[in-house]
């Protein structure tokens, strides 16, 4: 588990809940998409993106999801999710999810999310900002 954390300094820990389970008894594919928006969520207000947010300003939304299921999850259990940045852009980065299972000891589940800029204003792409950009490089890796 150290090993995670060294290497996805920011990570978000998640108790799995009941309900997150379906009739196969295991936590059910969608879930995981509220798991890593937990985890994004988490990952920007880290990095006070929030407090640079303005209505009808500039902010990023998700232009693609991927996920990869290793292993089922089942509840109880408690996931930590990591975070790292990859692909940065003018305009958009990749957020790269690594989530590991504490009942498991192991990843269980990978994914990444498209993020782009995007100006609420005039509905066009927009360039990541100077202190967007430096706090990004400061967890990219290398995903390749």
């Amino acid at each position: 588990m150290q090993r995670f954390k060294d290497n996805h300094p920011i990570h978000t820990d998640i108790t799995v809940a009941w309900a997150d389970m379906d009739a196969l008894q295991h936590v059910n594919n969608v879930v995981y998409l509220r798991y890593f928006e937990i985890a994004r969520i988490d990952f920007l207000n880290k990095l006070n993106l929030f407090d640079t947010i303005k209505p009808g300003g500039v902010g990023p939304v998700i232009s693609e999801n991927t996920i990869r299921y290793k292993r089922p999850v089942t509840f109880p259990d408690t996931l930590t999710v990591g975070v790292t940045i990859s692909d940065i852009k003018t305009d958009r980065f990749v957020m790269n999810y690594s989530v590991f299972s504490h009942a498991q000891s192991a990843i269980t589940t990978t994914g990444t999310s498209k993020v782009v800029m995007f100006d609420f204003k005039t509905g066009a792409k927009a360039p990541i900002t100077e202190p967007l950009l430096s706090a990004l490089l400061k967890y990219a890796q290398d995903e390749s």
